[in-house]
């Protein structure tokens, strides 16, 4: 499903010549299943790339989408289910959302994602900048902006998440905007496929490592990238990776790895394997757990319950999605409105 933000742009740019809108939420009052920043495209012919519900809008949403290309201007639409006696739009979150509709065209430089995709590509960070505007505005005239980190003209440390900033020109959505998660596997055997499958499901990039001939196979990671050389030959694609999983279900080789990857500023490292072991492959590599710049999992993930590899490829994925998003442990009732 095309929910990330490159694939977004991927599914875009072939089709650039068409006629698209963007929808972007940008204000939500009490709960909804995407937050403000969230985005979607609508092709001329109907068709949707991207969520921003969980599919109670995007009926409803195509039509507006339809009627903004068709007049080039900027559409606004709010969904309002505070009210729960109105079942109009049924959105379940029981919130309300408003949503601006944006026609790319050529006259307003297709909205700037051309250089959003091209800094994405080169896995560089950065800020999308989308005035807020009226309906009804002529959208040939609109101005959308991406800024790297260190151009953006406004304090880029209080949009770690989107939201308002205050121009003297009027208020701006400010997004920020960084590159797929990528993941490095390091252990290419039976047990790692679903931890790169249910990784690709979530839109991130994944890398498998492993030297051994009979392991690693294409064919058993349809979608990831394959790496058979050493580790001291490639570690400008180690120094690009965000979180590991060590997995070779040997002892010399999970120790190499470790003291390899000790060294990259990786945001979770997880190591298979009951706490005796990992003891031992930590001595191996002259390391303990404090060795390493972000969070170490050793034995590797949640306790979940369950034992085959899909359930301790889920336990490992979901600890390191929840560390690379900042979220704490909690319970939905404790933190969702």
């Amino acid at each position: 499903m095309v929910q990330q933000i490159e694939d977004l742009l991927e599914h875009w740019l072939p089709l650039a010549d068409d006629a698209w809108v963007l929808a972007v939420i940008t204000h939500i009052q009490g709960s909804s299943y995407r937050k403000p920043g969230a985005m979607m495209l609508f092709h001329e012919f109907g068709q949707g790339a991207g969520i921003l519900s969980g599919g109670c809008l995007e009926a409803d949403l195509r039509r507006h989408a339809q009627n903004a290309m068709q007049s080039q201007q900027i559409a606004c639409v709010t969904y309002d289910a505070t009210d729960e006696s109105d079942a109009s739009y049924r959105l379940g979150c029981g919130g309300k959302v408003d949503i601006m509709l944006i026609p790319l065209l050529k006259e307003n430089h297709d909205l700037g994602l051309v250089e959003v995709a091209k800094a994405l590509r080169k896995r560089q960070s950065g800020f999308y900048q989308l005035p807020l505007a009226p309906a009804g505005s002529d959208a040939r005239s609109y101005s959308a902006q991406f800024y790297s980190v260190d151009n953006a003209p406004f304090p880029t440390a209080d949009f770690a998440k989107s939201g308002i900033f205050s121009a003297p020109e009027g208020d701006m959505l400010i997004m920020p905007l960084r590159p797929r998660f990528h993941l490095g596997i390091f252990g290419g055997g039976i047990d790692a496929q679903p931890v790169a499958a249910i990784a690709h499901s979530l839109g991130w990039q994944v890398s498998v490592f492993d030297t051994r001939t009979a392991y690693a196979r294409t064919a058993d990671f349809p979608h990831a990238h394959i790496v058979k050389q050493g580790l001291d030959e490639v570690e400008g694609l180690i120094a690009q990776l965000d979180c590991a999983v060590v997995m070779h279900h040997n002892l010399n080789l999970d120790a190499a790895t470790l003291k390899a990857i000790q060294a990259y500023d990786l945001k979770y490292v997880a190591l298979l394997g009951p706490a005796h072991r990992r003891d031992k492959v930590l001595a191996m590599a002259d390391l303990s757990t404090d060795s390493f710049s972000g969070y170490f999992s050793a034995p590797a993930g949640l306790a979940l319950g369950g034992e085959l590899p899909c359930a301790v490829a889920l336990s490992i994925l979901a600890q390191c999605h929840g560390v690379l998003h900042g979220a704490p442990c909690s319970t939905l009732d404790g933190i969702m409105p």
